[in-house]
């Protein structure tokens, strides 16, 4: 009966021990790592190409270009634009001179002092005037007013005898003008009531306040209302006469201290001079 308890312990205690022994654990398998060598390509090449991209590129920025890949490109671009431009210029001055001429003629061209400028006015018959319509004739422009009590009436009248001293001594017809710096009161019918007294050949003209203001600004013309009380004031002003060739530029400027046959004699002078230098 003991022998039978004893055994029957021995297979326990044998079961027990079985079920507690731990499994054996495999061992990883190591497998040998791959080169990444590129196959076909050695590491012992001595070309370029057979180096890595890193050493090429680290070898370009060692060994720059020369200079001169830069400097001949830019040296033969400069000589194409100064081939291009004087090819252009000798094209230039080979055109004949007749296709350069304009209609404007040549004492039109030449410089002079910016005295003068565009205006558009009304004559006495209340048509407009325009320095478009007096270009073509010699002119000479007088600013005054007909109220005006002492040196007015005497300018006016020497611009009348001018105007017959050039016919009658010179054979020169010029254009007499006579511009008003007084528009509140010198109306067209006032004008030629006016300039008829002198000679009905002289062209009066009037306008707007601001026409007349920017037409005596352009010639340099200063005026201004003294001693104004309603309609009874005198103006104030220059009494210069200018002399205008027939593009409508200033000639020349007299003074009021010209007698009208020296201011004739002047002008012919000009008149002259200009005619001279146009056939040259």
């Amino acid at each position: 009966m003991l022998r039978v308890l004893k055994l029957s312990l021995l297979r326990r205690l044998g079961a027990a021990a079985r079920s507690a022994e731990l499994p054996t654990l495999s061992r990883p398998r190591v497998f040998p790592l791959r080169s990444n060598h590129s196959r076909g390509y050695s590491n012992e090449g001595s070309s370029k190409y057979d180096r890595p991209m890193r050493q090429f590129a680290k070898e370009n920025e060692t060994n720059p270009q020369p200079l001169i890949y830069y400097i001949v490109p830019s040296a033969l671009l400069v000589f194409a634009g100064l081939a291009t431009f004087v090819h252009y210029n000798d094209e230039k001055r080979a055109v004949p001179l007749e296709t350069q001429q304009t209609t404007v003629p040549k004492r039109c061209t030449t410089n002079r002092p910016a005295i003068g400028g565009p205006f558009k006015l009304y004559d006495t018959e209340n048509n407009v005037v325009t320095e478009s319509k007096l270009q073509g004739n010699w002119t000479l422009m007088y600013f005054g007013y007909t109220s005006c009590p002492d040196v007015g009436p005497a300018e006016v009248q020497k611009v009348a005898d001018v105007v017959k001293l050039l016919e009658s001594k010179y054979g020169t017809k010029i254009t007499p003008l006579f511009i008003t710096i007084d528009p509140q009161r010198d109306s067209p019918a006032q004008l030629k009531a006016y300039l008829s007294e002198f000679d009905p050949r002289i062209i009066g003209l009037t306008g707007s306040i601001n026409a007349v203001r920017q037409i005596a600004q352009e010639y340099r013309v200063f005026f201004k209302k003294v001693d104004d009380i309603g309609q009874d004031y005198l103006v104030q002003s220059s009494h210069n006469m200018y002399l205008l060739d027939p593009c409508l530029e200033t000639a020349r400027c007299f003074g009021a201290e010209y007698e009208a046959s020296d201011l004739a004699e002047a002008i012919t002078m000009e008149i002259k001079k200009a005619s001279k230098s146009s056939t040259n």
